[in-house]
């Protein structure tokens, strides 16, 4: 249980709102984020540097009551009506009566995450550049045990508070590696012993088929376009899920999770 703070420290007048509506990122670079799943997470995160918090009053003092959170002595609160919060988020979130600023977590590295735990696989996403997958298959990988998920610094959504609503609290969780180059990322991943299985409509083996006891890292493409000529041919086998002929293909999201529940009940 996290500690609690005088309530004398949040009160307070509200002052007037400061910033536009936006996806969550502010132009000076610090990322907003709310949802109160998402916000609490990020507020228990050691490793997340808290800027500022808005809040409905009685939806923090609420919050704070119940231990789920405490707020650092230096965090400006400010007050504000329910209406005005809209202001600062993407039209129509839901960011229920809480939104925080916060700086980018820290950049971690693939060795340091990817220890080789066939418990554990690595999902590496190939151009997979919607913020709502992203955070969705980033709360698939937490709940099934993932060691981290790798994207390109280029091709992939920044941290942002609709990324964090959708990964519902796994990005405060889950290693994310961004790296320059995915092709040579797939090369460490070989040397650390991981078997890269890409996941592709046409593949000739069921992904059932091809997993094996060890290490894997599943790596997924962009819905439409699948996976890059490159990236493929940095895997070591190519498997499908095995759909209906009737549907053409599944939301990475959705495929990322199948694939990951197979890794989770195969035998080790």
């Amino acid at each position: 249980m996290v500690k609690k703070v005088d309530k004398r420290a949040l009160r307070g007048r509200a002052g007037r709102m400061q910033g536009g509506r936006g996806s969550g990122r502010s132009a000076k670079g610090a990322v907003r984020i709310w949802g109160r799943h998402a916000v609490t997470s990020a507020l228990n995160n050691p490793e997340r540097e808290i800027n500022k918090i808005w809040a409905v009053r009685e939806t923090l003092e609420e919050m704070v009551d119940a231990g789920e959170i405490e707020i650092p002595d230096d965090v400006r609160v400010e007050y504000a009506e329910a209406v005005d919060l809209g202001r600062l988020v993407s039209r129509d979130a839901p960011h229920q009566n809480i939104v925080i600023e916060c700086e980018p977590l820290p950049e971690r590295h693939l060795a340091d995450v990817a220890t080789g735990d066939p418990k554990s696989p690595v999902v590496v996403l190939d151009h997979v550049t919607d913020p709502h997958n992203v955070g969705a298959i980033m709360r698939s990988a937490a709940a099934f045990g993932a060691a981290c998920i790798v994207t390109q610094d280029r091709h992939a959504p920044p941290e942002s508070g609709t990324l964090a609503k959708s990964a519902s609290g796994a990005l405060e969780s889950l290693p994310w590696i961004r790296v320059v180059n995915l092709s040579r990322a797939l090369e460490e991943l070989a040397e650390l012993g991981y078997w890269r299985i890409g996941l592709d409509g046409d593949g000739e083996q069921t992904l059932a088929d091809a997993l094996t006891s060890g290490p894997v890292a599943l790596v997924l493409g962009a819905e439409g376009d699948g996976l890059r000529h490159q990236v493929g041919q940095h895997c070591d086998q190519i498997a499908r899920l095995p759909i209906a002929t009737a549907v053409e293909s599944l939301n990475v999201s959705n495929a990322a999770a199948i694939a990951l529940y197979a890794c989770a009940m195969r035998e080790q």
